[in-house]
């Protein structure tokens, strides 16, 4: 099939010119490495616990990539997974606060209560706090843990925030879509703050510089005051490549002849990130943590097509359980590793990071019962067989049922209008309704009229609620056999009965108006008191009324709230 063609190429620009140029071949590069005696005497690989970076891009779509046949410049990109190990059947969530959660925890979302949706700006929600956290692992490990970037994990109450889940120090916004210079974000009209924030406090003099040069540079500044004789552990999730579309104009003009601007601005975004991977790896060889480093990169879930992204040849989109929403990039590399140069196609999913990496760092998982993820260090380094033999994408019971699913169409045994989805082997099973499921082309190729997506996007059933495809041989999903396999429907679909049984609430409370920046400075940032303790959790109302009078003073804002609230559910994203 002629598809197949276009995913197994690699273009690989020549043009690496940035705000901080650097020649990979260029040996001046490690100069600067530490040369002291006692680090010459050390033993091999592993005498010392590694060093880690985990850099996680936001909404970077599958095509997305140089060697995945993008037109997109990533040159360091493909470099470091050309010189370590690409992960070729890699898992992550379709959307922000679940691939996060999955990543903190090493827990499904159905066993942290966050099934459905994102935690938006105005919740009484957040990471679990009974959770223990993967950055409070690699401390008990002996750790200094750092997060710049992106928490979308919840900051209602301050121990939610991330210096409270396990991060020394923090450089970040909290919501989940700010502006790249101004890190303002609006939670709906004349609902707006500043989200920037340094430890527990708003960053205010920070404003105005660009977010990836501003977490690039705090990431070099932190790997500068440090000491590479004890293990560090940075968690960089940057903003890029999520809407606004933004970025340098000296970026946006290598891509002038773009048609599509939407398309034109996303690759800016993303080749700016990409020189941001590479100053990084160069400050790790410049103050000597290199050698005994271990770099992961992932994205977070699938790219937005209608906003720049593309996830092509893979269907659907951000926000689907079709394999275009939950196939991630994803690529490990270290001198560490064993067997170098090469692709990798054992099952990876997001949660497995928690137990590989404590694991890498010698720390105790004994007292982490219930973990969803494996340690697949093995399968990465040595090339062994994966532990992982299956994947719960999800199980949402709070999503729009289908209106064709029934309990009937699911052997008695499951509801097939619940929005569910899970990979065992190499079957990938889909009930309910699992979102956008067309073949969005790369935009610069326009107008494909009687092409084969366009045919199947026309001819797909409507009616349907139960889907059945054959991930390895079909991993475009262009093959229902759900009519043909009922046995391996029913075998998929005891699974899910068997993983819902052991799902705790959703945790999805009303948002509260005392979440409203102008009652914090004009910022987002913590509004639930110590006093308030988890009344408050269930959103809306308080469930106590200790306080008339206080109660009284915002019941008409309250009210407003919740009729603005209403007028807007529609245009909800």
């Amino acid at each position: 099939m002629a598809v197949y063609a276009l995913t197994g190429f690699s273009l690989v620009s020549l043009l690496s010119f940035g705000y901080l140029s650097w020649d990979w071949m260029k040996p001046s590069l490690v100069a600067d490495v530490a040369t002291d005696p006692v680090e010459k005497s050390l033993p091999p690989a592993f005498a010392r616990p590694p060093h880690i970076v985990f850099i996680l891009t936001d909404d970077q779509g599958y095509h997305d990539v140089g060697y995945h046949g993008s037109d997109i410049q990533t040159p360091t990109l493909d470099r470091l997974a050309a010189e370590g190990v690409k992960l070729e059947n890699y898992y992550i969530q379709p959307i922000c606060t679940p691939s996060r959660s999955q990543l903190i925890t090493g827990r499904y979302q159905i066993h942290t209560g966050l099934q459905h949706s994102i935690i938006r700006p105005r919740q009484p929600n957040c990471l679990p706090l009974d959770q223990v956290t993967l950055p409070q692992k690699l401390q008990e490990a002996g750790y200094s843990t750092h997060m710049v970037g992106k928490w979308h994990l919840g900051f209602y109450k301050k121990e939610c925030l991330p210096t409270r889940r396990g991060f020394d120090t923090f450089l970040g916004s909290l919501t989940g879509n700010v502006d790249y210079y101004t890190y303002d974000n609006c939670d709906g009209p004349g609902v707006c703050g500043y989200d920037l924030h340094e430890g527990e406090d708003v960053a205010w003099d920070q404003s105005g510089k660009y977010s990836t040069f501003l977490y690039t540079q705090r990431v070099s500044k932190i790997l500068a005051s440090h000491s590479p004789k004890e293990p560090i552990f940075i968690y960089v999730a940057f903003q890029a490549v999520h809407t606004p579309l933004q970025s340098p104009k000296e970026y946006i003009y290598r891509y002038r002849s773009m048609g599509n601007v939407a398309r034109r601005k996303y690759a800016a975004m993303v080749t700016c990130m990409d020189e941001a991977v590479k100053n990084i790896t160069w400050a790790l060889k410049k103050y000597g943590y290199y050698d005994n480093s271990v770099i992961v990169f992932s994205t977070d879930n699938g790219g937005q097509t209608f906003s720049g992204g593309s996830n092509w040849p893979l269907r659907g989109r951000k926000g689907t359980y079709w394999e275009g929403g939950v196939r991630g990039i994803g690529f490990v590399h270290s001198p560490l590793i064993k067997r170098k140069r090469r692709t990798s196609w054992a099952l990876v999913h997001i949660t497995d990071w928690y137990p590989t990496l404590v694991s890498l760092a010698r720390g105790n998982l004994s007292n982490v019962p219930g973990l969803d993820g494996y340690n697949v260090w093995p399968a990465i380094s040595e090339g062994k067989e994966s532990p992982r033999t299956e994947i719960l994408h999800n199980i949402d019971p709070l999503y729009n049922h289908a209106k064709y699913g029934s309990l009937e169409d699911g052997f008695g045994i499951w509801n097939t209008a619940v929005q569910a989805s899970i990979r065992v082997g190499e079957w990938k099973l889909l009930t309910g309704d699992p979102g956008y499921s067309d073949w969005i082309p790369p935009q610069t190729l326009t107008n494909f009229p009687g092409s084969w997506w366009n045919l199947e996007r026309l001819t797909d059933g409507l009616r349907k609620s139960v889907w059945l495809f054959n991930i390895t041989a079909d991993p475009y999903e262009r093959y229902d056999l759900s009519d043909q396999r009922p046995d391996v429907v029913r075998t998929l679909l005891m699974r899910l009965v068997h993983y819902n049984r052991t799902a705790i609430p959703v945790r999805y409370p009303a948002e509260n108006p005392r979440a409203h920046p102008d009652f914090n400075g004009g910022a987002w940032g913590p509004w639930a008191s110590e006093e308030d303790g988890d009344e408050w959790e269930g959103g809306g109302e308080p469930l106590k009324n200790r306080n008339k009078k206080k109660k009284c003073k915002i019941c008409k804002l309250r009210s407003f709230f919740r009729k603005l609230n209403t007028r807007l559910m529609s245009n909800r994203i």
